[in-house]
């Protein structure tokens, strides 16, 4: 435990979960982030950010996928502690909590305790990434409970156990749905919808989806009068 004094608790940046559809450009939302950049590919999806000279790749393959826990931890740390990257990128989560969960249950003789596992492993994690200082962003599948939701619940949420993606998304910063609607790449991180969404970033709740880290400034009503 560390102790800041008033007005001394340093900025950190800023992490971003975003879910949607298959085919909707979650992973393309990582061209946005500024600086020297590390993407861990968990279903080998990279083809969107092929020839993107600022970002390295790691990409997880059948035959680790036995020991995927330590390898995502281990390097991880390493990409920590090496302090070359700027943002992190944890691409299809969704693929990553169905092999972490595959492994505890042929770990495990107690199958009650394994979703218990599951949301420790991956608020460890989610703690790892908040401590790394760097810009995280990870994505995930949706998962669509049909019209009127699940139990009063929104419609679309990340495609993970419940409360493992609670113990995961704790930390973060925004969560955010991308749709695409009449053409255009939507996000939305309104959690008045019911939907899986929040945003401590700022005060948006639905944007363009190329808006991400960069939002769009309002004409003020001067310049929109062309008055210097």
């Amino acid at each position: 435990m560390k102790f800041y004094k008033a007005g001394e608790i340093p900025e950190v940046p800023h992490m971003y979960f975003i879910y949607g559809d298959g085919g909707t450009g979650k992973t393309s939302l990582f061209k946005q982030f500024k600086g020297k950049k590390i993407l861990f590919s968990f279903d080998r999806s990279t083809n969107p950010l092929r020839g993107q000279k600022d970002t390295d790749f790691m990409v997880i393959e059948e035959q680790d996928f036995a020991n995927v826990q330590n390898l995502v931890t281990g390097f991880i740390q390493r990409i920590i502690n090496s302090g070359d990257y700027d943002a992190i990128a944890l691409d299809n989560v969704s693929s990553l909590q169905n092999i972490v969960l595959d492994n505890i249950d042929h770990a495990s003789k107690d199958n009650r305790q394994n979703y218990q596992k599951l949301q420790l492993w991956f608020r460890q994690l989610a703690t790892m990434l908040r401590e790394s200082n760097m810009t995280v962003f990870a994505t995930a599948h949706q998962v669509d409970n049909g019209a009127g939701g699940l139990t009063g619940a929104g419609r679309y949420g990340a495609d993970m156990n419940e409360k493992t993606f609670n113990a995961f998304t704790s930390v973060f910063d925004f969560v955010g749905r991308l749709y695409v609607e009449d053409d255009q790449r939507w996000i939305d991180c309104n959690p008045e919808n019911g939907n899986h969404g929040k945003n401590r970033i700022d005060e948006r709740k639905k944007f363009h989806a190329e808006e991400l880290i960069e939002p769009k400034q309002e004409e003020s009503k001067e310049d929109k009068k062309g008055v210097a």
